[in-house]
């Protein structure tokens, strides 16, 4: 039976959004496989709900409103240096 994989996050940025609006983040994580021992690193986009801005675990998919939306986060985040 799979086990599944544990993501930590190393880095994260944003968009700015009201506390009612969703909010699209951009991340580098970590990921740890459960079934096979193995670590790797990769990006992930996902969406942090209005209000308590908990994560919005959807299987690994985030829909992004548009490439401009994907791209200004990564542009964010290569600045941040990463």
């Amino acid at each position: 039976m799979a086990k599944g994989v544990r993501v930590h996050v190393i880095h994260e940025v944003r968009e700015d959004a009201e506390l009612d609006q969703w909010q699209l983040c951009f991340q580098w994580c970590q990921y740890f496989d459960f079934d096979s021992g193995d670590t790797y690193k990769g990006f992930r986009f996902i969406w942090r709900r209005p209000h308590d801005r908990s994560l919005q675990a959807a299987r690994g998919q985030a829909r992004l409103l548009s490439i401009a939306q994907g791209k200004r986060l990564m542009e964010q985040a290569e600045a941040d240096g990463w």
